[in-house]
C-alpha cells in the first residue's frame, strides 16, 4: 500500500463519520478531527473561520442548525507526503437546516491534513457549491444568510 493509499484509508472513514454526525446535529467528531493548533482555517461554503476558537464556535453552530442528514464523499484526488496530506472531492449531502425540509446539495471540497502526534488532523478546508448544484443556482445558501458574527 502506498503512502497516499494508507493516508486515504486512515482519514476517509473518520472524515465520513464526522461529517455524517455533523449533518445530524453532532459537531463532536468533527471538532475532534480538526487541529486545535494554528494555523487552522476554514473557507466554508456558508461561513469562514480562522483559529481554533472561531472554528469550534462555528462547528457548534452548524451542529445546532443541522438534522436529518446524509453525507457521502466522492474522492477525486488525494496525496500524502511525510506529515502532510490532502483529499479533493465532491460531498453529496442532504440536510435539514433549522428544521426545514431536508435539501440535497453538492460541495467541491479540498481538505488539507497534517499529522500531529501521529494522528492526521484537518488543518484547512475549502468548500463551495458545484456550479451545477441547486445551491449554486440559488446563489445564496440559507445557512449562510444567518449565523455567528463574522
Amino acid at each position: 500500500m502506498s503512502q497516499t493509499e494508507a493516508f486515504v484509508a486512515s482519514v476517509l472513514p473518520r472524515l465520513t463519520e464526522a461529517d455524517t454526525a455533523l449533518h445530524n446535529g453532532d459537531a463532536g467528531l468533527r471538532k475532534a478531527m480538526w487541529s486545535h493548533a494554528d494555523p487552522v482555517t476554514l473557507f466554508g461554503a456558508a461561513r469562514s473561520a480562522s483559529g481554533w476558537s472561531e472554528l469550534a464556535q462555528l462547528f457548534d453552530w452548524l451542529g445546532s442548525r443541522f438534522s436529518n442528514g446524509t453525507y457521502e464523499y466522492e474522492v477525486l484526488a488525494a496525496g500524502a507526503s511525510g506529515d502532510l496530506g490532502y483529499i479533493v472531492g465532491i460531498e453529496h449531502s442532504s440536510v435539514s437546516i433549522g428544521g426545514a425540509e431536508p435539501e440535497a446539495y453538492e460541495l467541491r471540497v479540498t481538505t488539507i491534513f497534517r499529522r500531529e502526534n501521529g494522528e492526521w488532523k484537518v488543518a484547512h478546508r475549502h468548500a463551495d457549491p458545484t456550479p451545477e448544484s441547486d445551491a449554486a443556482r440559488r446563489g445564496v445558501s440559507r445557512l449562510g444568510a444567518v449565523g455567528p458574527d463574522r
